[in-house]
């Protein structure tokens, strides 16, 4: 008896030929980038700790080196063993048994965020730009005047390293501001994916990304932009 298979079938049987290899690359280049040193952090930065991803084969897995002062620093590292990508492109720091400690996605180029529920979000970013993000971090502290395009100075702030809560940091806005930024009255700061964002008590966010001349823009860009440069 001749039998013919649906079209769709036939498609679906093709589709699946194609994509399985497809995948699979993509979980085997994403094992080759996490091989190396990697900053495991809150969003802060306040609590570190450096994972050193290998090659080396585990029963479950690969093996992985924390260095000493994670358990103090997270105390749920005390419970990774090892590390693997599940699936396309989840990065799963694991137990003895293979079970996910804490399952980590790429939300951009090199950073990773892991949810633990009832703890928060952790980030997972390769070591050195965690560094030199901690050197960015240092250099936003201190006094900044908002200005116009004209360059005329409208209001004077100070950002601090002062934690506010929720990876926050305290802004102190000086005497004398314009009536806008007066009335938006910034209390807190942080940098979050390169971008500066200012925010209120009452929830409100300006947000702020770097221009070719190290200046700080209030984004959407306007015809009279406000411009935050460093004192």
């Amino acid at each position: 008896m001749n039998m013919r298979r649906p079209a769709a079938m036939i498609v679906l049987l093709h589709a699946t030929v194609l994509v399985a290899p497809v995948q699979a690359q993509d979980a085997v280049n994403l094992k080759k980038a996490m091989i190396g040193q990697w900053e495991l952090a809150t969003t802060d930065r306040s609590k570190t700790c450096v994972v050193t991803m290998k090659t080396d084969a585990s029963p479950q897995g690969l093996k992985l080196d924390l260095e000493p002062g994670c358990a103090a620093a997270l105390p749920f590292t005390k419970a990774i063993t090892g590390w693997n990508v599940k699936g396309l492109d989840i990065v799963r720091l694991q137990d003895a048994t293979g079970e996910a400690v804490i399952d980590f996605t790429e939300v951009e180029t090199g950073i990773f965020e892991g949810l633990r529920q009832g703890e928060g979000v952790y980030i997972l970013q390769n070591l050195a730009a965690a560094r030199s993000l901690a050197k960015s971090m240092d250099q936003m502290i201190g006094d900044w005047a908002m200005v116009r395009g004209d360059g005329n100075p409208i209001c004077g702030l100070t950002l601090t390293n002062t934690e506010a809560g929720n990876d926050n940091f305290q802004v102190f806005v000086k005497p004398k501001c314009e009536a806008t930024i007066a009335a938006f009255a910034p209390n807190q700061w942080r940098l979050e994916r390169g971008q500066m964002m200012l925010m209120s008590e009452r929830g409100e966010i300006w947000r702020f990304e770097a221009d070719d001349n190290a200046q700080w823009r209030l984004v959407p860009d306007s015809p009279n932009p406000l411009i935050m440069l460093r004192q």
